[in-house]
């Protein structure tokens, strides 16, 4: 396969390894085939529809290795969905009855792409698959190699997804000063909440590399420095029964002992019955062009902060987002060395004309390999059964209950 132009969109909400990715496909390109263009599209999809797009030039090539360096993208992300014109008409995107999968089509036609390469979630990656179905269709064969961003790390069938051990990481080191907190006040209830829509993963993630600060640490009862009340004393997970007045009794306990508590919460955890609550009200629950409800309109930490503080008699009430913190970080070691090596392979594959989503196929033994469009999806749950998350409760006290689908 002969390839002449490559183009690189980001898209979705960030991660902590898009610079990164968008600086090791230069610097791969450039190790294996230096006369090939580089071009970008700016903010992804909107980029593409608007024809806002740079060049690549030699100076960006020789100095690619300082994206490893920074989080955030270079070349900017939107929430653009390609098959909700509506949305992108009042958004003056496109025109009034033009076909947006067209009009992204045709760009990248007069554009002269001959792979795509697009970092980001399930529907960027899925929108991309259906832009080079459409091409096929009409005599233009464009290759689209994907690579899996998100920090919820919950695309299917993909084993890790960039950027979401880093996200962790930073989930936990946010934990450590705002648990600082929890001698601010008499009877202190704490609330970390952290990002994860269907997904539990980042939250249990966040928890265990927390817990391991924690056993690294030496302390100091006799002045109140204590591992009891710098500990975590629930963790909340969409993929966890919640039964409100049981988790209450036991974590009341803990406040009359310690004098704080401290929750780990996932965002998704309990959002279904948040949602019946407030249109049971009669209130409007605003989503996105998507359809997914916007979690930070309905406030899923203030939600549970208020349900919790009165059976738990908190007499101050603190709740923190993490989200934004941690996915705009830069890459770890861990997550430098996924990249690196996803970004290698996804070079390799557009170069041959494999097309797909790069990862390890958690249903082919965990091989990396170009995973075929249709197999990719979104909304991966955590399995809550894995030794390691039974363990994590098991020694903070709470019980492990799945939820029940």
């Amino acid at each position: 396969m002969s390839v002449r132009r490559v183009a690189l969109l980001t898209a979705g909400g960030f991660a902590p390894c898009l610079s990164s990715a968008v600086g090791g496909l230069i610097e791969r390109y450039t190790e294996l085939a230096p006369e090939i263009e580089i071009i970008a599209y700016q903010h992804g999809y909107h980029g593409l529809l608007t024809g806002d797009k740079i060049v690549v030039d030699a100076e960006t090539r020789s100095k690619a290795g300082l994206l490893h360096r920074f989080g955030g993208s270079p070349i900017g992300n939107s929430r653009v969905k390609l098959t909700n014109a509506a949305d992108l008409v009042e958004r003056g995107l496109v025109a009034e009855g033009v076909d947006p999968l067209q009009a992204a089509a045709e760009r990248l036609q007069a554009d002269g792409v001959d792979v795509l390469h697009t970092i980001g979630g399930d529907d960027t990656n899925t929108t991309a698959a259906d832009l080079a179905a459409y091409l096929e269709e009409h005599g233009y064969h464009l290759t689209v190699v994907g690579l899996p961003k998100t920090i919820d790390n919950d695309v299917i069938p993909i084993k890790q997804s960039l950027g979401a051990w880093t996200a962790a990481e930073e989930a936990a080191g946010f934990a450590r000063n705002i648990i600082g907190e929890h001698r601010s006040g008499p009877r202190m209830l704490i609330v970390h909440e952290v990002m994860g829509r269907h997904c539990g993963w980042l939250t249990a993630a966040a928890a265990a590399e927390y817990r391991r600060w924690l056993d690294t640490q030496e302390w100091l009862p006799g002045i109140g420095l204590s591992k009891e009340r710098w500990d975590i004393h629930a963790v909340f997970l969409p993929e966890l029964a919640l039964d409100i007045d049981a988790e209450a009794k036991r974590l009341r306990g803990v406040m009359d002992e310690i004098g704080n508590v401290n929750i780990f919460l996932s965002e998704g955890a309990g959002m279904h019955e948040i949602v019946a609550q407030l249109e049971a009200s009669g209130t409007e629950v605003p989503r996105d062009p998507f359809g997914h409800v916007r979690l930070d309109t309905i406030n899923p930490g203030q939600w549970f902060a208020k349900q919790f503080a009165e059976l738990l008699g908190a007499e101050k009430v603190m709740v923190q987002k993490s989200g934004y913190y941690s996915r705009a970080a830069a890459p770890n070691a861990e997550d430098l060395r996924l990249i690196k090596s996803m970004t290698d392979f996804a070079v390799e594959c557009a170069l041959t004309g494999e097309a797909g989503v790069v990862g390890h196929d958690e249903e082919d033994g965990g091989r990396l390999k170009a995973i075929a469009f249709p197999r990719i999806a979104g909304g991966k749950a955590f399995d809550v059964s894995q030794p390691w998350f039974g363990a994590l409760l098991g020694e903070i006290g709470q019980q492990l209950v799945p939820a029940t689908s």
